[in-house]
């Protein structure tokens, strides 16, 4: 009975270490989003060493373009990446998770919004996408575009030459990425809960 007593208190004290720890993390992950919220970041950085997942019920947008990319870490690692923009969207029960190595085994950063029938919306969203699936519908399709030439989303164009592709709307229903960064000039969060959960909770 000690030893399980001493094994209990143990794993507290590593959790309260390991919330301590990662207090400023989650204290800049807040700012992150306020100051997105209000378009103070910019449309380039250094991504993280670790992607992460998005799903939504469904996304609802206009002006959408899409071209060749790559990501890079801080590191210098590449990433390729089909880089998307859409001028104005709409996600319904928008989820976005990360699956965390901690010194307490894996956890993961939860952060959730749009479930209370407001939906999440965003103004120039820019996503360096690695993987997306769902059911999709788009209007004014344009493939094979010369990447430089892309007109239909504000403020992103590709390399001359480049593959590129571009439509006036974009619906996607039981939607599922994996990207390396998601931006936007102004993302309002409605219903934003934001936690950490001990071991994997990711969104799919």
């Amino acid at each position: 009975m000690a030893e399980e007593t001493q094994t209990i208190v143990q794993g507290g004290v590593g959790w309260r270490r390991f919330l301590l720890a990662l207090g400023p993390a989650l204290g800049a992950a807040a700012v992150l989003v306020v100051l997105t919220a209000q378009g103070s970041i910019a449309a380039s950085f250094a991504v993280s060493g670790q992607n992460f997942k998005v799903s939504a019920d469904s996304l609802e947008g206009t002006g959408f373009a899409q071209f060749g990319d790559v990501a890079t870490s801080v590191d210098d690692t590449a990433h390729p990446v089909a880089l998307s923009v859409i001028d104005d969207a709409e996600l319904t029960n928008l989820c976005q998770s990360v699956l965390m190595e901690t010194p307490v085994g894996d956890v993961t950063l939860l952060v959730e919004a749009g479930q209370d029938g407001t939906p999440v919306t965003a103004r120039n969203m820019v996503i360096d996408l690695e993987q997306l699936s769902g059911e999709a519908s788009f209007s004014g399709m344009q493939i094979g575009r010369d990447a430089s030439t892309l007109e239909n989303a504000s403020g992103e164009a590709g390399a001359p030459g480049g593959f590129g592709m571009q439509a006036g709307t974009i619906n996607v229903t039981d939607l599922r990425l994996t990207a390396w960064s998601v931006n936007a000039g102004t993302f309002g969060l409605n219903g934003l809960q934001l936690g950490v959960k001990p071991g994997d909770h990711e969104c799919f």
